[in-house]
């Protein structure tokens, strides 16, 4: 079964009161089995809008990820979130089929 991912441009206006929802958040991934692949570290985009920080997150099924984003868990840290930050979030499923052969 495919994993899932939540793939986040974040832009922080707000550090001391983001940490709120830092603290919150921990609840629902926890939860939902999630793992942070990326945490804001250095990123270089070629294409598109760079915002000042790149997350993802694996979750353990796409299910979960769409689950945890639902959750009332979730729904209190975003709640902690807002006006502190801009995020552009995308859910998306892996990729779970072979993958294509060199030529």
């Amino acid at each position: 079964m495919a994993k899932g991912y939540w793939v986040a441009s974040v832009d922080v206006t707000d550090p001391e009161g983001y940490k709120a929802y830092i603290a919150e958040n921990a609840n629902a991934f926890r939860k939902y089995g999630a793992r942070f692949l990326t945490r804001g570290g250095p990123c270089e985009m070629p294409e598109g809008k760079l915002r000042s920080r790149v997350v993802v997150i694996e979750f353990p099924t796409y299910s979960a990820a769409l689950e945890c984003y639902r959750s009332p868990e979730y729904a209190k840290a975003m709640a902690l979130r807002q006006g502190k930050s801009v995020m552009d979030l995308a859910i998306v499923e892996g990729y779970d089929s072979p993958q294509p052969s060199a030529s």
